[in-house]
């Protein structure tokens, strides 16, 4: 009995995977209640959205389904050389559907009458006695990295036994679940980022929770659902790293990050130039032998994030045309102008033309009637919208938050001076987003003009847009400050529920 005490038997799991398991579960612990409920409601809203949205009238989603069927038949993605109609079964669903009637024609209402949904369950019973075959095309889903594809697979494989409507509604179930990731980065940022007022954390995390343009894209078969919750989690661990150092831990967090990033959605590839200045102007605050280590560790971890990258693109995984070539990118600009045509082209695309310059964008204000009008609402195909009235009534709460926002900055400007290049990694990681968004409308231009004129490019910002939410109730001061946290989730959660009822209008009403 003396041996059995004096020698305890080991436990029967390995230390270190304890530990591992020990620390995974303190850190999700330390998540606050109020970050679990905005990814919470972020997921139910795109659920819903995902309902309340018709199959195939979400911008591209045709496509990218038809990239997961090819990746399911033949384990290979689709190639950008390919070119044709979708397969047998999609094919015939969506002329079921009526989808191409009923894109961009807003006067035409998707399929909703008894003899229209009987059409539709003839066609469907059809489509299951069809085996798919790859037709190896899916358009401009083509060029996109394989990750949000291959993780598609998963809910495709659980339907395979149903419809295509079926085997799109799981599908879209998943990008709800990546909205609920999106939110509870969102969340997690402003704490690390402005961490004076819990309330103001709970102000931009729900606003982001219920922002009808995150539900309606999340709520849709598209990697964009991933760019947009990779990209609130890079802004978490940059700010994270800014607030309690970098060490070779969260280095290897932000890298793995990156590198996922750029294997979800080629848009993320705009976020680089912000990362690389806020690695550096932490690297440059630490002391001389943490710095050295530090920078060897990060060395590691680029390498390992770009091999991984690499490896897919060599291997096939990712489109030969996806990231392209230095040749082509000089090639494209010899086609489209000189680099000041389009840096002046890039400023009018998001502001105000500069008086001597070419106007590229005759009788439209591209910051008011472009990307302020399209996040407040443009659905479907582009073609739902709210009244006129609608955009001009939105000018008056954003007016006053903004003005509560730069009253907070200029209240906090020697805190703000302090954490300078903290800020200018975030603007540099929206200026790097900008440019990436112009650049690419300008290679369609003048044949397609703004053709990349979209809200939804915009939404891996949400992050910033949630901290500038929190800035604008801080500014309305301790007094009024939680009234105005309030009426700014009332304000959030009534335009999401309009958005939906809007959408519902257009295509059942």
């Amino acid at each position: 009995m003396s041996s059995v005490l004096e020698h305890p038997p080991r436990p029967a799991t390995h230390p270190r995977g304890a530990r591992r398991g020990g620390r995974l579960r303190a850190a999700l612990a330390r998540v606050p209640r109020e970050a679990w409920v905005c990814a919470l409601v972020a997921c139910l809203n795109a659920v819903c959205w995902s309902f309340i949205t018709p199959p195939f009238q979400v911008p591209d989603e045709t496509d990218h389904y038809a990239y997961v069927e090819q990746l399911a038949l033949t384990g290979e993605p689709p190639s950008s050389q390919a070119h044709g109609r979708y397969s047998a079964d999609q094919t015939l669903t969506m002329e079921a559907l009526h989808t191409n009637r009923v894109r961009l024609q807003p006067e035409d209402p998707a399929v909703f009458s008894p003899a229209e949904a009987s059409e539709l369950r003839r066609a469907l019973a059809v489509s299951r006695t069809i085996a798919p075959r790859p037709t190896g095309a899916a358009g401009v889903a083509a060029a996109e990295p394989p990750l949000y594809y291959a993780l598609e697979l998963i809910p495709y494989e659980l339907g395979s036994g149903g419809t295509v409507l079926d085997r799109l509604e799981l599908m879209r179930l998943l990008s709800a679940l990546m909205a609920g990731l999106t939110a509870l980065f969102v969340f997690l940022f402003v704490r690390e980022a402005l961490p004076g007022a819990r309330w103001a954390w709970i102000v931009g995390g729900g606003a982001i929770a219920v922002t009808p343009l995150l539900g309606f894209m999340s709520g849709a078969v598209t990697p964009e659902a991933l760019l947009y919750a990779v990209s609130a989690a890079t802004f978490y661990l940059m700010a994270r790293a800014f607030r309690r150092g970098l060490t070779p831990r969260r280095a290897a967090a932000i890298g793995v990050v990156v590198a996922i990033g750029l294997l979800s959605k080629l848009n993320f590839v705009g976020l680089l130039p912000g990362i690389a200045i806020g690695a550096i102007v932490m690297v440059g605050r630490l002391p001389a032998p943490s710095r050295a280590r530090l920078m060897r560790a990060g060395a590691v971890g680029l390498a390992l994030a770009a091999a991984l990258v690499a490896a897919a693109y060599a291997s096939g995984a990712v489109s030969h045309s996806a990231f392209g070539t230095p040749e082509a990118a000089v090639l494209s600009l010899a086609r489209h102008g000189s680099p000041l045509g389009r840096a002046d082209y890039i400023w009018q695309f998001f502001l105000p033309r500069i008086p001597g310059t070419v106007d590229d964008f005759p009788g439209i204000f591209t910051t008011r009637q472009i990307w302020f009008d399209g996040f407040v609402g443009l659905y479907g195909w582009l073609d739902t919208t709210f009244p006129g009235w609608v955009y001009d009534v939105a000018l008056l709460p954003a007016g006053i938050l903004a003005a509560l926002c730069l009253r907070a900055l200029a209240t906090g400007a020697g805190a703000l001076r302090a954490r300078i290049g903290e800020l200018l990694a975030y603007l540099t990681m929206a200026a790097g987003l900008l440019i990436l968004v112009g650049s690419a409308s300008y290679t369609g231009f003048p044949q397609i003009g703004g053709a990349y004129a979209q809200s939804r490019y915009l939404l891996p910002l949400l992050a910033l847009m949630a901290a500038a939410l929190a800035l604008a109730v801080r500014g309305a001061g301790r007094r009024w400050g939680p009234a105005v946290g309030v009426a700014v989730l009332m304000l959030f959660v009534a335009h999401d529920l309009f958005s939906q009822l809007q959408v519902i209008a257009r295509y059942y009403g």
